[in-house]
Order: structure tokens, then C-alpha cells, then sequence
């Protein structure tokens, strides 16, 4: 029978993916004599060298140690699955926690419900992804990201939404804008005015759903996918532009004053929600962070534009 450790392993997966002794100390902080005897250890044990050692120049794989390779970073990738299911079988929250967020949103959002999220759960290492809405959709589907935070915008059957906030949409415009003074604003108010579009998948067919329902069509002066430009260029005069989450305050990136107005008539707000894979609730972790976003993201806490009565 074969006698080995999770730790030898890991200091020889360590070892095969630096090519160098000296590296992998560093990579896991551990003295090279102790790597240097885990190696050796292991080739003893396995009755064959996994190492060619190249003078002054590292080492190399053999064919060997090739294949053990990949079969140490299974085996390592098994035993840290092992934990983690003996951790939720306990209970406990803690471990890896990738989030994606909408990038629209993402830096009025995330940075703040990671800390509170964390300050609560110290265990847990929160990783962070700022995605459009096909790229979460993609990176939930490969297990890139454990949960997302976004808009019901054409959700696939597949994946489940958990809305938190209903967000109505609004028009934004800069200070010289004829519209500034405007209370509330109806769709074809917007007729040959020219419009900046945020053109993200989905949220572009989104904003340009409202005119088609009322039978014209926009007049497009501007299009960009970063809605921080998308601010610049209205309050720089180059537009209006339609949105559901406003800033937190009334400046445009680079300090033009900017206005939001409520958008008038029958059209459907957005719902800023949770988004994840079927089956992801199961998980300590996951559950703990939907119970700390249903916390912490309420009407009160997300900035929206509502019409007043």
C-alpha cells in the first residue's frame, strides 16, 4: 500500500508548477529542506524519480511525474470537496464564495455588501466578478461564480431569481437639457431628442422596448457599454439617457450636474434580485449570503426615482 500526505502532495504540485524548489517555498511558505525531503519521500514511495534536476536551472517533470501531477491536483481538489461538504453537513459558513454582479451596478452595490457580508462571516473568502447579463448567465452555468447579483432581464428557465428591489425606470439629463425642469416624463416626450443608449445585452433591448410599445424609434446619438460614461456624455450635453438604479449623487463622473426624472406610463420596472443555479441553496455558504443580501438590499437602501403624489 502507498503511504502518502495531502501535504507531500501539495508541496510536490507546488513544486511541479513553479519548477523550482525555491518557488514553491515561497508559494506556500514553508522551508525548501522540507519540500526537498517531501519530494524525495514521495519518489522513494512511488519507486520512481518525478524530477529531472537540471543544475542552476530547476527541475523538470518527468514523464512520471507528469502524469502524477495531474492526478495530485484530483486527488487535493477531492479532499478540499471533503471538507467543504463536512463543513455544510455541520452547518458551518465558511470558505470560497464567488459573486458576480451586473456591471451597471456592481460599484454602488458590491463593495459595501462584501464587507458587511464578511464582517459577519470572516471565514469566508468572497471573490468578486463584474459581468453583463449573458456573461453571468455563462459563468453560473460553468460553476465560475456561486451566485449573482442582477436584473430579471430574459432569465433563462434553468437558473433561479430571487428578487429583492423593483426598480422603475427614469431619464437622465444634464443640466441644460430642455426636459430639466420636467416632474415626470412621458416616452414620447422623448421624440427626435437625442438619446445616449447604455447598450449592454439586454438592457439595451430593455430600454428600447419602451418605444417600441408606444411605435417610434429612438434617435440614437450615442451607444457605450460603461454607464459611467454613459453619465459624462449626458451631463456634457450629448443626450438623455434611461436608466433604473441612479447614482448617489447628482454629479456625472467628471462633475457635470446631472437630473433625474420619473419615466410616465405603463412600463415595467426592472427587479434587482438573486440569481443562481438550481441547486446552489443547498450550500451553507450560498444560503447565508441570500439571507444577508435580503438584509441588506431593500427599497431603502437602493437608491431608485419614484414618481410623487
Amino acid at each position: 500500500m502507498l503511504r502518502f500526505t495531502f501535504r507531500q502532495l501539495e508541496y510536490f504540485v507546488a513544486v511541479g508548477e513553479t519548477g523550482s524548489i525555491a518557488r514553491a517555498s515561497e508559494r506556500l511558505n514553508v522551508s525548501s529542506p522540507s519540500i526537498s525531503t517531501a519530494i524525495g519521500q514521495l519518489e522513494q514511495e512511488f519507486g520512481r524519480p518525478l524530477f529531472v534536476r537540471h543544475h542552476a536551472q530547476g527541475l523538470s517533470l518527468t514523464q512520471t511525474g507528469q502524469q502524477m501531477l495531474a492526478q495530485a491536483k484530483s486527488v487535493l481538489q477531492g479532499a478540499s470537496g471533503l471538507v467543504d461538504l463536512a463543513a455544510d453537513i455541520a452547518g458551518r459558513v465558511h470558505g470560497p464564495l464567488s459573486v458576480g454582479c451586473l456591471v451597471t451596478f456592481a460599484q454602488v452595490v458590491l463593495p459595501a455588501l462584501r464587507r458587511s457580508f464578511q464582517a459577519e462571516h470572516p471565514t469566508v473568502n468572497v471573490r468578486q466578478a463584474e459581468l453583463n447579463q449573458m456573461e453571468i448567465f455563462s459563468a453560473l452555468r460553468r460553476a465560475e461564480i456561486d451566485v449573482a447579483l442582477t436584473y430579471d432581464l430574459d432569465l433563462p428557465a434553468d437558473l433561479q431569481f430571487e428578487g429583492l428591489v423593483e426598480l422603475p425606470p427614469f431619464v437622465m439629463v444634464g443640466e441644460d437639457h430642455p426636459l430639466r425642469n420636467r416632474s415626470s416624463v412621458a416616452v414620447t416626450d422623448l421624440a427626435d431628442r437625442p438619446m445616449v443608449l447604455l447598450d449592454l445585452p439586454h438592457s439595451a433591448d430593455y430600454f428600447l422596448s419602451f418605444f417600441r410599445s408606444v411605435g417610434f424609434t429612438p434617435e440614437i446619438a450615442e451607444r457605450t457599454q460603461d454607464i459611467a460614461v454613459m453619465r459624462s456624455l449626458v451631463g456634457n450635453g450629448f443626450g438623455y439617457a434611461i436608466a433604473n438604479l441612479r447614482p448617489l449623487n447628482d454629479l456625472s463622473p467628471d462633475g457635470k450636474r446631472l437630473t433625474f426624472i420619473p419615466l410616465e406610463g405603463d412600463l415595467r420596472p426592472t427587479r434587482l434580485g438573486l440569481l443562481t443555479a438550481q441547486d446552489a441553496h443547498n450550500a451553507n455558504t450560498v444560503r447565508a449570503f441570500l439571507d444577508h443580501c435580503e438584509t441588506h438590499i431593500t427599497s431603502a437602501s437602493i437608491p431608485v426615482v419614484r414618481h410623487t403624489h
